[in-house]
C-alpha cells in the first residue's frame, strides 16, 4: 500500500523528520527478522515515547494503515515481517530503565531495553532477572514480552510472563491502557497483563513494563555430561527431576550440534558422543549447591552418562554457555539455510519426541539437529537445507508438518517461546482447535476492529462469513 504525503507529513510532525525513514536502504533493513522471510514496509517510524506511539496509532487507525511493532528483529517465526506493507514501528529509542525498586524488588522499563542490559543493571544491586533467551544480548524486553520468551533458566525460574507484573500498552485506536502494578496479589478485573503477554503485537503495543526481580543466587555449579546414546540423555532429565532436584538449567545438544560447535570454537567437546547435557545448579548456600551438583552427577552416571565434568571456575562455565548459545550460528557450517522450531512436549515424552524427530530426519533425508531446554520439554529441532533447491524446500515443509504433528500427538504444543508469527499459522488449529481460534478472533476484533496491528500474525484473520 502507498502512504499518502499528508500522512507522512503528520508522522514527521509527531516524531521528528529524522525518525521517519523511507529510503530503500532503510526499508530493506526492516524487511526481515531472524527467519528467511522478507517483505518491504512502506515506511519506518521510530517513536520516542508512549505518547508518540499513541499519536501514531490514532493516525494509522484513521487511515487503516498496518502497524508492525518491532524490537531488534531477532524473532524466529516471521512475526515482525511486514508482509502487507504498512509501517514498521521499532521501539528501540525507548530504551530507558525507569526505576529499580529495591524494596518491592521490581524494575520499570521501556520496551526497547535490551534484556542483557537490564540483567546487568539489576545485578549491581544483588538482584536477578532470570529470563535469558538465546538472543539475550540483542533482544528487547518488549519483544520478549510480545513472544513470552523463555531460555535455559525457565526450568527453575519460569518464562518472561512469570515476571511481568504490569504493562503500559497503546491500543489500536491510540488509547493508552495501564494494567497491573507492583502488588504481589491482584485479581481486580480481567488479567490484561497476561493477555498482552505473548500476543505478538496483535492486541496492543507494549511501551513500558513493570518486571518482578528476585534475589541473585550467590553460588553456581555447572556440569557438562556426555552420552553415547541420545535416549539416555533424554531419560536423565526425567530421572533428575523425579529425584526432587530442580536444576537452574538442563540443556540438550545432539551429535550434529556438538560437532558444529567444536569445529567453530575448538572447546574440546566430545564429538564422538550422541548427546551432551549442560546442567547447572544454583542457590544461596555453597555446600547445598555443591551437594546438588554431586547428586545430579550420580544420577547422570546411573542413567548412562559416559562422563560428567564439572566446571572448575567461572571461565570454564562461561565457555560452556558460550558453546550453548553458539549452536544456531554454528549450524551454518552444514547447510546454507536452517529452519529452527521450538516445539514443547511434556517432560515424560522427551525421549519419544527425540526418537520420532530422528525418524522424520531419516525418512525425509534432511539433517535435523536437536537441541534445547530439555528440562522443561522445550526442544529446538533445526532443519538444515538449501532454500535454492525447490525439492529440498518441499521436503522441509513435510518435515515441519511431521514435527508439529508429533508434538501435538504427544500432548505438546507448536511453540514454547518463539510464538506463532506466520510460519506456524497453518498448523495452529491442529493444536488449539477451531473454537479457541474463534474466541481469539473475537478478542482481536474487540481491541483492533480495523485489524491494523500486526495483521495476519499469531492467528488467522477472521473470515467475513463468520456467524460471529
Amino acid at each position: 500500500m502507498a502512504i499518502c504525503t499528508a500522512v507522512v507529513k503528520q508522522l514527521r510532525a509527531i516524531v521528528g523528520r529524522k525518525y521517519v525513514l523511507d529510503s530503500q536502504e532503510d526499508l530493506l533493513c526492516y524487511s526481515f527478522d531472524g527467519t528467511f522471510a522478507e517483505f518491504m514496509p512502506d515506511l519506518v517510524v521510530e517513536p520516542g515515547s508512549t505518547e508518540e506511539v499513541s499519536a501514531i496509532l490514532k493516525l494509522a487507525n484513521e487511515h487503516e494503515i498496518p502497524i508492525i511493532a518491532r524490537g531488534m528483529g531477532s524473532g524466529l517465526a516471521a512475526g515482525t515481517v511486514p508482509f502487507g506493507g504498512g509501517i514498521v514501528l521499532p521501539l528501540n529509542r525507548m530504551d530507558a530503565i525507569l526505576e529499580i525498586d529495591l524494596l518491592n524488588m521490581t524494575a520499570t522499563v521501556e520496551a526497547g531495553v535490551i534484556t542483557f542490559d537490564l540483567q546487568t543493571a539489576v545485578e549491581c544491586h544483588d538482584l536477578f532477572y532470570p529470563p535469558d533467551p538465546s538472543s539475550i544480548k540483542h533482544s528487547t524486553i518488549g519483544g520478549n514480552i510480545a513472544c513470552n520468551a523463555g531460555g535455559p533458566r525457565c526450568l527453575k525460574y519460569g518464562v518472561t510472563g512469570n515476571y511481568v507484573m504490569g504493562v503500559t500498552a497503546v491500543l489500536a485506536d491510540g488509547r493508552i491502557i495501564k494494567s497491573g502494578g507492583k502488588t504481589i496479589k491482584n485479581v481486580t478485573g480481567y488479567n490484561f497483563v497476561q493477555l498482552f503477554t505473548g500476543s505478538e503485537g496483535t492486541l496492543g503495543i507494549i511501551t513500558e513494563a513493570i518486571l518482578k526481580l528476585v534475589s541473585k543466587p550467590h553460588y553456581v555449579r555447572t556440569a557438562v555430561v556426555a552420552y553415547d546414546r541420545l535416549d539416555d540423555a533424554s531419560r536423565t532429565v526425567n530421572a533428575v527431576l523425579s529425584a526432587g532436584i530442580v536444576p537452574a538449567t538442563m540443556e540438550l545438544m545432539d551429535e550434529t550440534a556438538i560437532v558444529c560447535i567444536e569445529e567453530a570454537m575448538h572447546l574440546g567437546l566430545p564429538v564422538d558422543k550422541e548427546a551432551i547435557l549442560i546442567i547447572e545448579a544454583d542457590g544461596f548456600d555453597q555446600d547445598g549447591v555443591q551437594h546438588e551438583i554431586e547428586a545430579i552427577a550420580r544420577i547422570c552416571q546411573e542413567t548412562g552418562a559416559s562422563s560428567v565434568e564439572v566446571a572448575k571456575n567461572e571461565a570454564e562455565r562461561a565457555e560452556l554457555w558460550r558453546a550453548r548459545r553458539s549452536v544456531g550460528p554454528s549450524l551454518a557450517r552444514r547447510a546454507p539455510n536452517k529452519l529452527g522450531e521450538d516445539i514443547s512436549v511434556p517432560r515424560s515424552q522427551i525421549p519419544e519426541a527425540v526418537r520420532r524427530i530422528k525418524e522424520i530426519s531419516r525418512k525425509l533425508e534432511l539433517p535435523i539437529v536437536i537441541f534445547g531446554h530439555a528440562g522443561d520439554g522445550n526442544l529446538h529441532p533445526n532443519i538444515l537445507f538449501d532454500r535454492r533447491d525447490p525439492e529440498q524446500w518441499e521436503r522441509v515443509q513435510d518435515a515441519v508438518a511431521a514435527i508439529f504433528a508429533t508434538a501435538v500427538d504427544l500432548g505438546g504444543t507448536l511453540s514454547g517461546e518463539h510464538g506463532v508469527g506466520t510460519l506456524k499459522l497453518p498448523y495452529l488449529e491442529s493444536d488449539v482447535g477451531r473454537i479457541s481460534i474463534e474466541v481469539q478472533q473475537l478478542i482481536k476484533q474487540a481491541l483492533d476492529p480495523k485489524g491494523i496491528l500486526n495483521p495476519g500474525k499469531a492467528l488467522p484473520l477472521m473470515e467475513p462469513s463468520s456467524h460471529y
